[in-house]
């Protein structure tokens, strides 16, 4: 069943210049999104610097995206929290506010055993959402392998995995073992991860450039490989800024070169060098010049 199919932002989080919440420019995105064909919206993931914003703000960011979806595209919210406590109250809140579904890591603040993976799924199965594992062993202690999904299947209301391992071996052997829908999560595997099987993608870039993620990702979902390959490969050195640890910044910055400006990101996270902005915005003008030409 494909529940989630089709291109999901993860949301960056608007900050004015005082690094405070900025929920204009977040409602006023996410109408730009939609408007370019996005299938859905996820606020609070890592890209939406959830980690620094404070119990009110992580509300407010929800309930915004929510008042500005207008139910027009589903809303999966992210739930990373250090306590399984603290997940399952903000799954609670996704659900109390319309949610169509909510975004899950495995336990992320030390290294778990596999019973107590599988017991936080389980007790956020109970909320009553679907569930979209999160798989980042780039980022975290945990490795969702096909193994462990295939346990976590199980569960009631885990009906999918966002698959950010970056090896597009794991899209066929989670599919191979598991009913698991496949989420593609790092963008420089957006067109494989389709051709292999995944029905959506859980992206950064398209941030910045809504229409082409979802163009190149429908191309490659129809398998037409002639058309999505000059696309793709045009994008590709921006795609790669994704799965970089400073890929908040990156993103922010490719948005203020799309004229969609969402401001700086909250210490720790720092600006970029100059040398590096400088390479973005080289990528990025590289991307946008030729496409609509080429395919």
């Amino acid at each position: 069943m494909e529940k989630f199919k089709g291109v999901y932002v993860a949301l960056v989080t608007p900050m004015k210049e005082d690094f405070s919440l900025d929920t204009k420019r977040l409602y006023e995105i996410c109408e730009w999104m939609i408007s370019k064909g996005v299938a859905g919206l996820i606020p609070n993931g890592s890209l939406g610097e959830y980690a620094t914003l404070t119990h009110e703000e992580r509300a407010k960011v929800v309930e915004t995206v929510m008042e500005a979806s207008k139910n027009k595209v589903p809303v999966v919210v992210g739930t990373g929290a250090p306590a399984t406590r603290d997940v399952v109250f903000w799954a609670e809140h996704a659900k109390q506010h319309g949610a169509e579904g909510i975004m899950a890591l495995p336990p992320i603040n030390y290294n778990p055993l596999e019973n107590e993976v599988i017991y936080h799924y389980e007790q956020l199965s109970k909320v009553g959402l679907p569930i979209i594992a999160y798989n980042n062993p780039r980022d975290y202690a945990t490795d969702l392998t096909p193994d462990l999904l295939a346990k976590l299947a199980k569960i009631d209301n885990v009906v999918g995995v966002k698959e950010f391992s970056g090896d597009i071996r794991r899209v066929h052997d989670i599919k191979a073992k598991t009913d698991l829908e496949v989420l593609i999560g790092v963008d420089d595997l957006s067109m494989e991860g389709p051709l292999c099987g995944a029905t959506g993608w859980i992206s950064g870039v398209p941030n910045a450039l809504p229409e082409e993620g979802v163009q190149l990702f429908n191309l490659a979902r129809e398998g037409k490989v002639e058309e999505a390959l000059p696309l793709y490969r045009k994008m590709l050195p921006l795609f790669h800024y994704d799965a970089e640890p400073q890929l908040v910044q990156a993103i922010k910055y490719m948005m203020e070169l799309a004229d969609q400006p969402v401001g700086p990101t909250r210490p720790p996270r720092l600006p970029l060098t100059n040398e590096e902005y400088a390479n973005i915005q080289k990528a990025y003008h590289e991307a946008v010049k030729p496409l609509s030409k080429q395919v």
